[in-house]
């Protein structure tokens, strides 16, 4: 299993999707959210992956951490489920995807199984 992690989230790949897992609280800043990217496309090694993105342990985002994850963050990605811990978020961040349409499909979920379950179902539909 390959590993990569820096101070504050942990990246692994698990049968051909990649994970993560925040270490403790983090503030969602500029700083932040481009050492998050990075990291994930040094693990990635420049191919596209299906990410589990485990979104708790995030406090909050400011507007630069957004914007550059708007700008940045669906490089490298087929597809990205969202784990929140909240049915709130997870419809507020769904009811968003709708209207913003990425260029990846993302979407919530409060649960990892089902989480996971989406991810292979978009890599059949895909044939990765």
């Amino acid at each position: 299993m390959k590993e990569l992690e820096n101070e504050f989230i942990k990246f692994w790949i698990e049968d051909d999707i990649l994970y993560s897992r925040f270490k403790k609280p983090t503030i969602g800043n500029f700083e932040n959210t481009k050492a998050i990217i990075d990291l994930r496309t040094e693990i990635s090694n420049g191919e596209k992956q299906y990410w589990l993105y485990d979104f708790n342990g995030i406090r909050s985002y400011d507007k630069e951490g957004r914007d550059y994850a708007d700008q940045y963050g669906q490089e490298h990605l087929f597809g990205c489920a969202v784990l929140l811990n909240s049915h709130i978020a997870k419809f507020i961040l769904n009811t968003f995807m709708k209207l913003k349409k990425p260029t990846v499909p993302v979407k919530g979920f409060t649960k990892k199984e089902d989480a996971i379950h989406w991810l292979n179902e978009l890599k059949k539909v895909n044939n990765h």
